[in-house]
């Protein structure tokens, strides 16, 4: 699709700009003029750090005119979304591609609860003429051991509507148990650090456009069109980049077609 808008500004990843519009469930500020939405439907593991934000601004790197919309509140499940409003939000934006997400959704409940809203979410994106992909997150520290389950119950939000998987939460999990100066938590255990948001925002990135993140620059500026302003030393950024890139590949297994080519 091609998309002709306004973009606002708004506090980004490291300094501010403009691109995506976090919004309260049900509304849209404004949209970005680009030839690529993406809409992100979550909480705060999406809105802190600005992860939508990152993923406008490493897609611009990777030559592809990208802007975002964000819908999330905190503690939201995708239930709530939908309870006020995010059909509407959907057609509105009229975005390529909708990315989920709601808590870890570790138990057998609430996979079960993830799975049906997302599909009940899917048809509405569906109708859009938009491709769906699920986010998959990671437990708090304190339930590390159930980052299995997390990641099967977004495979299975995913495989039921036939949509992308993102594998994000691994590549938290990857950074953590490998890099552990590098930690992708932020002080109370769950939220991401600003490197946690920025190796989840180089998966989504790397997995929508099956594109490899591992050579853009440390220093990005935003696209004309909006972003977040990245700033990490070469050192770490090759860490997230192989970290992203090497996650991307082992779980990745949407299909090629869905996505928009290089």
């Amino acid at each position: 699709m091609a998309h002709r808008a306004a973009c606002t500004a708004l506090a980004l990843l490291v300094v501010s700009g403009c691109g995506s519009t976090p919004s309260g469930p049900g509304r849209v500020d404004e949209l970005p003029d680009t030839d690529i939405r993406v809409l992100f439907i979550g909480n705060s593991l999406t809105y802190t750090n600005d992860l939508p934000g990152a993923v406008a601004t490493l897609s611009g790197a990777l030559g592809h005119d990208v802007g975002t919309v964000t819908v999330a509140s905190p503690n939201f499940a995708l239930e709530d979304h939908w309870m006020l409003g995010v059909a509407q939000v959907i057609q509105e934006v009229q975005p390529d591609f909708v990315v989920m997400q709601q808590g870890p959704s570790s138990l057998p409940q609430n996979r079960a609860h993830l799975v049906a809203w997302t599909d009940t979410i899917s048809r509405a994106i569906r109708q859009a003429g938009a491709q769906p992909a699920l986010l998959m997150v990671w437990p708090s520290l304190d339930r590390y051991d159930f980052f299995d389950a997390v990641r099967e119950s977004y495979r299975a939000a995913a495989d039921q509507v036939n949509g992308i998987f993102v594998p994000a939460g691994e590549a938290l999990r990857a950074l953590y148990e490998g890099h552990p100066a590098m930690d992708p938590f932020s002080w109370d255990g769950f939220h991401p650090s600003e490197y946690g948001t920025l190796v989840a925002a180089m998966v989504v990135t790397a997995t929508l456009f099956d594109s490899p993140v591992t050579g853009l620059p440390a220093q990005l500026s935003p696209p004309s069109t909006g972003g977040a302003a990245i700033s990490v030393s070469p050192e770490a950024a090759t860490i997230l980049q192989q970290v992203a890139d090497s996650v991307t590949a082992a779980w990745n297994e949407a299909a090629v077609g869905d996505r928009i080519p290089r």
